[in-house]
């Protein structure tokens, strides 16, 4: 992927893109970052080939910072009904972002405020760093509520209560604080997470495009449907995979060659999925 972007780079190493957000001096998220975003997840949305794709920041203090207040002081002071209400770009990029067909990591080794941990809490996963991570839903204190998702998705990571304390408090908060609320995955020592993630990706990005992407959408799906709806959600994307991945021959063989019944494979399973994957 060798697009010129304005506010961030992108590597690519096999099946793993890394997005590096690099737009001095404190990364903030306007239309340049958005409009960088909603390209990049374009050509994501039709990329068989990426399978892991992990957003870090080049800045030594910030991650991505919050939404451009500029684009906020032009707002409307009237209010509007349900029907009328229109999407910000702020969310309709992020939900973009969220729907890709790829495993989507924050790799977090500054602040991200506001907007900033909008973007984070839209990706599948988030891995912090101890001493340098901070976040902060700082719009209760503005007169506003987190508007780029963060009042639509920090319920669905944390809890009724601790997304209340979260976005009413409108406080800093670390990466133990995140790990044990529920925002991040894991937090780590600055020393550790380099290798955390990379060890991450590169097991992910091993497996078949299309049972990623199927695995995404149906655990997604059950965050929002009543259970019966979501299990046959399950199920419909349950054969999207089987239709375009070596899922059946895989199990074929290993029907074939009693696999299952070996107690051996049963004890190393954590190592047999990665051999697996030599079956095409």
């Amino acid at each position: 992927m060798s697009e010129q972007y304005t506010t961030f780079r992108t590597s690519r190493d096999g099946g793993i893109l890394t997005v590096t957000f690099d737009f001095p001096p404190v990364n903030v998220q306007g239309q340049e970052m958005l409009a960088d975003l909603n390209g990049l997840a374009m050509r994501l949305e039709r990329d068989r080939d990426t399978k892991v794709v992990i957003f870090e920041s080049a800045h030594p203090e910030i991650w991505v910072c919050h939404y451009d207040t500029n684009l906020l002081k032009d707002m409307s002071t009237e209010a509007v009904s349900r029907d009328e209400a229109q999407l910000l770009d702020l969310q309709s990029v992020l939900e973009r972002i969220s729907k890709l067909p790829q495993a989507t990591v924050a790799k977090l080794e500054g602040f991200a405020r506001g907007g900033g941990h909008e973007f984070a809490l839209a990706c599948d996963m988030r891995f912090a760093v101890r001493g340098k991570f901070k976040f902060m839903q700082m719009e209760v204190g503005m007169g506003i509520l987190p508007c780029g998702g963060g009042a639509s998705r920090m319920a669905r990571q944390t809890g009724l209560g601790r997304a209340l304390e979260i976005i009413l408090s409108a406080r800093d908060f670390d990466a133990d604080e995140a790990e044990a609320y529920g925002t991040i995955n894991k937090a780590l020592d600055a020393d550790e997470i380099d290798e955390y993630v990379d060890t991450l990706a590169k097991r992910i990005a091993q497996f078949p495009a299309e049972s990623i992407n199927a695995c995404k959408q149906a655990v997604y799906e059950s965050i929002d449907r009543p259970i019966a709806e979501a299990l046959k959600a399950e199920a419909y994307w349950l054969y999207q995979a089987t239709s375009k991945t070596p899922a059946i021959k895989r199990f074929t063989i290993a029907d074939e060659k009693g696999m299952e019944h070996d107690l051996e494979n049963q004890r190393n399973w954590n190592d047999l999925v990665m051999q697996v994957q030599e079956i095409q």
